[in-house]
């Protein structure tokens, strides 16, 4: 299976292992657009690989920080109390770099950088740039992407 995630469509397709697309998705990428900086709060360009999945078994809009279970569970009140807040929900694919220099190691790396596919509530707008440098998913989505990949597969991102 192969991730490509084209920036300019905001949209993510999986591929099975012949090359036919099994999934399209409508995600959100950074705001700040496409770039490999930390502290850019863009979305890292390249070849990536899932790195770790993280969430397993967790009810649809858990809420995460740092990569675990906060124990809440996001609703339209918990969002409206705590405006603002970068909200990680449901399942996490964490993403790391290949290509050194570019997207790995140094001050560009994207897992350092700690970039994820990941959820977010359903009233977040998905066909545009909006997040900080992460690729938000819907839910239900992000579920069936997860339970359909494995760690090591491949996640290009293009413009």
């Amino acid at each position: 299976m192969k991730i490509i995630i084209h920036i300019a469509t905001q949209q993510l397709e999986l591929f099975d292992d012949s090359g036919k697309i099994m999934r399209c998705y409508a995600v959100s990428t950074g705001a700040n657009g496409a770039g490999e900086e930390n502290g850019s709060f863009c979305t890292p360009r390249g070849r990536h690989v899932i790195r770790a999945k993280v969430g397993a078994g967790q009810p649809a809009n858990a809420v995460f920080v740092k990569r675990r279970p906060t124990g809440e569970i996001y609703t339209p009140e918990l969002g409206r109390q705590q405006g603002g807040r970068d909200w990680i929900l449901t399942r996490i694919l964490w993403l790391s770099g290949c290509e050194s220099g570019f997207n790995r190691s140094g001050s560009c790396d994207t897992m350092r950088r700690y970039v994820y596919l990941h959820g977010t509530p359903d009233t977040t707008p998905l066909g545009k740039p909006g997040s900080r440098g992460c690729v938000r998913m819907r839910n239900a989505d992000l579920i069936e992407l997860f339970d359909l990949v494995v760690v090591g597969t491949e996640v290009q991102i293009l413009v």
